[in-house]
């Protein structure tokens, strides 16, 4: 969820639109029949919610400029993000793995899990919010993201989703916000900094039978600056944008609860190469 360009961040992002197909089944409370009136009011709705998401997180997570330049300028690589075998690493810091090899796989490795970590919904709470940044942000650039994004998480942006002031999903609803990257690129590397983007489709909305927010996908491109310090990986300044994005596919929306459940019932990954 960031809020220059996640929702979270990252951890962001300019202003997205998506598309979203509702269930065709009257029963279903989660959604409309297609091609009504009622049906379009609400895909305007998740559009709207979902902007004005990716708007706030891309406010609080504006770009600074590192602090130090890449020390190289090489072309950005075209190879496919393929396994190699490496270990991945087994420590956590806040939730979120850390130690990262320092080289341009661990570079990678990084930027993808942070991707991960700064659109969760632990962004939504403040006392963790400041955790998860003081663990993916330089201590320069953390102190002044804080700010910015408790600005950005106001009660009226959580009011706004449905939320009430302490971002808490109302009883019987689950708030949905997961990032699942798709790939990286590592745009230039040296020793001490490197420039690598992520390519990652985002989960946002809420799952409820009165929900007027559906879970829809977003897709961007998350661009950071890395900097090699503490023995680890850490975000100097970051940069969001939209797309690329598939176009939609004809599997039909699922319900609800199937929604729900499988947000509760599948974990995520730690990402590395």
């Amino acid at each position: 969820m960031s809020n220059d360009d996640q929702y979270g961040g990252g951890a962001v992002g300019g202003t997205g639109q998506t598309r979203t197909r509702l269930p065709d089944s009257p029963s279903d409370p989660y959604g409309t029949p297609r091609r009504t009136p009622r049906a379009s009011r609400g895909l305007i709705t998740v559009v709207g919610v979902v902007v004005l998401l990716i708007a706030a997180i891309a406010f609080a997570n504006r770009s600074q400029p590192p602090t130090d330049p890449p020390t190289s300028n090489k072309p950005p690589t075209t190879n496919a993000t393929t396994p190699t075998g490496t270990t991945p690493v087994t420590t956590k810091s806040a939730g979120i793995p850390k130690g990262f090899a320092h080289d341009e796989q661990g570079a990678q490795s990084a930027a993808a899990n942070y991707t991960v970590a700064l659109n969760s919904d632990g962004m939504l709470k403040k006392d963790v919010r400041h955790t998860l940044m003081d663990a993916v942000y330089t201590p320069e650039a953390a102190a002044q993201r804080k700010g910015q994004q408790d600005t950005a998480y106001s009660p009226a942006f959580f009011a706004a989703l449905g939320l009430d002031a302490n971002g808490n999903a109302p009883q019987g609803n689950t708030f949905v916000t997961r990032a699942v990257p798709v790939g990286t690129r590592v745009e230039n590397f040296g020793p001490a900094n490197a420039k690598v983007s992520v390519w990652y489709m985002a989960l946002v909305g809420m799952t409820g039978a009165k929900s007027t927010t559906p879970v829809s996908t977003t897709w961007k491109t998350w661009t950071f600056e890395l900097t090699w310090a503490g023995d680890d990986w850490k975000v100097a300044s970051d940069t969001q944008q939209d797309g690329p994005a598939p176009v939609p596919g004809d599997v039909p929306a699922s319900t609800s609860d199937d929604i729900s459940k499988a947000v509760q019932e599948f974990g995520g990954f730690t990402y590395a190469r």
